[in-house]
This record gives structure tokens, sequence and C-alpha cells, in this order.
């Protein structure tokens, strides 16, 4: 009995987090196209290029990646709450964020943890690994 009591808590904690969480979209083509901004996605890539770090403010490692859909990002990772993604170009990537639409493509943040909570939070997948 204690048992399916700690195992009824666990599930009912799952689905209200499941719940809590927006829906995220997979397509940034589509979102592109729309000219939507501040949804939530998950999408894969390759570095097309690495730029220098943003220093105003909280600083932002800059690159760029190009979608399996063919839509340019500019990935804006907070390297004041998280590791730096060990990137190249050419590698292959994918990322979880905010999307944000601009002309040339948009631009992807909040590819990492929130220690506010008040966003889902983020991450970058390299071959070396998980950033968040």
């Amino acid at each position: 009995m204690r048992l399916a009591g700690r195992w009824l808590r666990r599930f009912v904690l799952a689905l209200v987090l499941l719940l809590a969480v927006p829906a995220l979209a997979d397509d940034a083509q589509e979102l592109f196209r729309q000219h939507r901004s501040h949804v939530w996605v998950e999408v894969g890539g390759r570095v097309a290029r690495l730029l220098p770090d943003d220093r105003q403010g909280a600083r932002h490692q800059r690159f760029i990646v190009r979608t399996e859909s063919g839509v340019t990002l500019l990935v804006a990772h907070n390297i004041d709450l998280a590791q730096r993604a060990p990137v190249r170009v050419g590698d292959t990537v994918k990322l979880r964020g905010e999307y944000i639409w601009n002309r040339q493509g948009g631009i992807l943040h909040w590819t990492h943890r929130d220690p506010q909570q008040r966003h889902p939070g983020g991450w970058i997948e390299t071959p070396q690994g998980r950033v968040q």
C-alpha cells in the first residue's frame, strides 16, 4: 500500500510538471514563416559560424545554426548561468530554447536552466554532451 501511494504521488507530480511546460514547436521554418516569437522549440541543425561573445550585460556565447528545416538561428547562450557549449563549425547540435523571430531567421535563447524557475529552461546537445 505504501509503495502504491508513493508511486501515485510521483505520477501526479510528473503529470503536473508535464502540463505546466508549454507545448514545444518542432518546426522553426513554420515559426519563421508566421513571424512567431516567444515560442519554445526543440530543433536540430549544424553549427554554421562561431561569433564573438556578447559581453554587454549578461555574457552570452553566440553562434549561428542552420536548422534541419533550413532556418538560420542566432543562438545566444547565457554563459553567466551555464557553462560554455563546446561547439565547432560543422558540429551537429540539438537545441531547446525560446525562439524569437527576426528577418535573418530568428534568435534562440534560454538555452540553459532558469535559476528563478520562471521559464522551463533549455539545453544545447553537442557531440561532447548536453549543456544546460
